[in-house]
This record gives structure tokens, sequence and C-alpha cells, in this order.
């Protein structure tokens, strides 16, 4: 397949999860607006920080009032994630060059992340499938975090629509079809039980790096005892 073709099977590779991403976008913008935020801005950060989870909390703490420094640290936390992402795609994005590492790695996000390691597991990598799932969700984020900004002045609370609830629903399909084997079943198991855990005893959003973490400690584990 032409380099066109690998891109072009990406970007409708995320068809599938339009809806979740559509959901989440406006209830963000909704939310965004609810905080007093103009369009321009709610639709920048859009484009610079990529990234649902802290946005949505950055924009809970600013209607909270707090202190920028904690909003960066926080935020900084919840998006540790991403290094671990980052870090099982390397395998593949390494022989790619600094430039597409660079571009790959600020469009990375969690949908894109499960879409392009499950087309990676089946097929040949190819950095122009990922750069098409990549973008395909970027700018469908980019469009409906606009929209539920222009919906914000007559729609009021997102969470009261259950819009909130559309992008978990979104993983859950995603990670199924994943899970094969005794040992996938063990690690998510696990890492639910780090995050109920962390979200008991941990303050505001740390409960998320501290169950990827352990959960990705289980899953080298249980690697390393099987090939041993």
């Amino acid at each position: 397949m032409s380099k066109t073709d690998k891109f072009l099977e990406g970007f409708k590779a995320t068809v599938p999860l339009s809806l979740g991403i559509a959901s989440f976008a406006i209830a963000y913008g909704l939310l965004a607006r609810k905080a007093s935020l103009s369009i321009f801005t709610l639709t920048l950060m859009s484009l610079l920080v990529f990234a649902g989870t802290a946005q949505f909390l950055t924009i809970s703490m600013l209607m909270t009032g707090t202190p920028f420094i904690i909003i960066l640290f926080t935020t900084f936390i919840v998006n540790s994630r991403y290094f671990l992402m980052g870090a099982s795609l390397g395998s593949y994005s390494r022989k790619w060059g600094t430039r597409w590492q660079i571009l790959l790695s600020f469009l990375l996000c969690d949908e894109s992340y499960a879409l392009t390691i499950a087309y990676f597991a089946k097929n040949d990598p190819n950095r122009y499938y990922q750069l098409g799932v990549s973008l395909g969700l970027y700018i469908e984020w980019a469009i409906f975090s606009v929209i539920g900004g222009f919906m914000g002045s007559f729609l009021g609370d997102p969470q009261t629509w259950g819009l909130d609830f559309a992008l978990p629903a979104t993983f859950i399909v995603l990670l199924v079809p994943m899970i094969t084997t005794w040992k996938h079943v063990l690690v998510c198991l696990t890492t639910a039980v780090f995050a109920v855990i962390g979200l008991l005893f941990l303050p505001t959003k740390w409960y998320i790096p501290f169950a990827a973490v352990l959960g990705t400690v289980v899953g080298g584990v249980l690697e390393f005892w099987k090939r041993k």
C-alpha cells in the first residue's frame, strides 16, 4: 500500500470512535464556556494541549481558583501516562527519525495509542498509518470542542446530559477486543484495583499514573516470568 493509502486507512480507523470523541469534546466545550473561557481560548487549548482529561481537570481547577503552579503540576502528573505509551511505541518509531517522533509524540493521545498499538500488533508498523489515526482524532477533537463552546450558552452542565461517560465507554470498546490471554485479564484486573485504591487514598487525579505504573510493573513481571 502507498503512503496515502496507509494514511487514509489510519484516518478511517477513527470513524468508529467518532461518537465518543464528539460527545467528550462537546462536553469539554460546554464546561469551558461555563468556566467563562472564550471560544478562542478553549479552541487554543484543544489545539495546543490535546489531552481531554488534562483539559477537563484544568477547567475544573480554574473554576475553584486553584493556583496556576498547582494546575501545572497536577496536569503534568495526569499526563505522565504518555511516557509509558510513548515508551511502548518507541521500538517502532525510533527508526523513523526525530522529526517524525516529535510530530507523533505531540499528536499522541489515549485513543490514537489504542488504535495504533492494536494495529502494529497484527500488521507491519507504519508511520503514515499512525499519522492518519492521530490527525483524524486531532481534527475531530478540535472541531467538536468549538461546537461545544457555541452550544455552551444554552445547554448548561454537560454532566446532566451524560456526555462525560462517552469517552470511558469508548475505551471499553477499544480495550475488550485486545484482551486475548490470561495475562491481559490479570493486568486489567490488577490495574483496576490499583485505580480504585488510588482514587480512595490519593489526591486529585494521582490515581491515574499510580494505577498505570503499577499495572505496567505487573505486566512486566508476568512477561519476565513467562520468558524465564
